[in-house]
């Protein structure tokens, strides 16, 4: 447990580590679920506990509701693991059914609400940690949402409330109409999506204009005390041994520094990539998103590598494929 994590400092013994489990119940798919997903479940619990990871992120769509379904069953037969633990998961996403065979997001009381209901009898639980809203919803009522949360509070069925994928105005905007902070946001930070960084030395440069991100979303969520999660934090394996030929020259770079860097420090590739996140002082949380037993045991030794302001720097700016403004 890392003491500086924003997290923490609201009263949670959250891990700096986290497992995402995307990966669980097998495919995107309403197959019903195996005993080899159940022994995949096991293991990856197990490989996560093993390395002090006691926080899991799910969402309600993860293979199909699934993922919730088969670490459910995971917490029934093992039981003293919830006392331990501590849950996450995500809504606001909607794909094809009945009403619209389009995918869409909604932040909808109704839809809030029933949500939750779902996620806690898949997880079998009767209350998760905190529950994050999925994307942003164009269509979104501030005051709709503030009613849901309301409501799960005072009901026992979630204890905070955050966001994922939100610039700093979408969750000012939600905050004015919330009696609690919202605790996290979830965006995708890497050494291969680096433009969350890239906002920041860009300002007042032509490059500025090439940036997506959103200004000042880092930087309000560290003045908040809103903890920042990042999801493939791993950026796919590309710089722990995946294949490269087809990538482009500063994957390969990249690549080649990080394996570098891990030799010369005797460890894991994987601890590498993610020291570069948990180096930077806003106090990243990584959501590890595989669940391979072995690559979760590979990032045991991320909060033990220590990188410099050169190796940080060496790092960031190989991976962006060019020189600083």
């Amino acid at each position: 447990m890392s003491k500086k994590l924003p997290l923490n400092k609201r009263g949670f013994t959250a891990s700096q580590l986290v497992l995402g489990c995307m990966g669980l119940g097998g495919g995107w798919n309403r197959d019903p679920l195996t005993e080899e997903n159940l022994k995949q479940a096991h293991q990856a619990v197990d490989a996560a506990l093993a390395i002090g990871i006691n926080m899991f992120d799910h969402a309600n769509i993860y293979t199909m509701g699934k993922a919730e379904q088969i670490f459910g069953q995971v917490l029934k037969e093992r039981p003293e693991v919830r006392g331990s633990i501590l849950l996450q998961s995500k809504c606001g996403i909607r794909f094809p059914d009945e009403k619209l065979p389009r995918t869409r997001f909604d932040f909808s009381k109704e839809h809030i609400l029933s949500s939750v209901d779902e996620i806690l009898t898949r997880l079998g639980v009767e209350k998760i940690e905190i529950l994050l809203l999925h994307r942003p919803d164009p269509l979104v009522e501030p005051e709709e949402v503030a009613e849901a949360f309301q409501l799960l509070k005072e009901s026992g069925k979630v204890g905070s409330f955050g966001v994922s994928n939100m610039s700093e105005g979408q969750m000012r905007l939600l905050q004015a109409y919330l009696d609690e902070p919202l605790v996290a946001n979830q965006l995708e930070l890497s050494l291969l999506r680096t433009d969350w960084l890239d906002s920041t030395v860009h300002v007042n440069q032509e490059d500025g204009k090439l940036s997506s991100f959103p200004e000042g979303t880092i930087e309000y969520c560290r003045l908040e005390n809103v903890q920042l999660q990042a999801w493939s934090p791993l950026a796919r394996g590309l710089y722990s041994g995946k294949d490269l030929t087809k990538e482009a020259p500063a994957v390969q770079m990249t690549a080649s520094l990080v394996a570098r860097m891990a030799e010369e420090k005797n460890v894991t590739q994987e601890a590498i990539v993610l020291a570069f996140l948990m180096r930077h002082p806003a106090h990243i949380q990584p959501i590890i998103g595989t669940v391979n037993p072995q690559r979760i045991l590979a990032c045991r030794d991320a909060d033990k590598v220590i990188l410099t302001r050169e190796e940080w720097y060496d790092l960031y700016v190989t991976s962006r494929g060019r020189v600083m403004p």
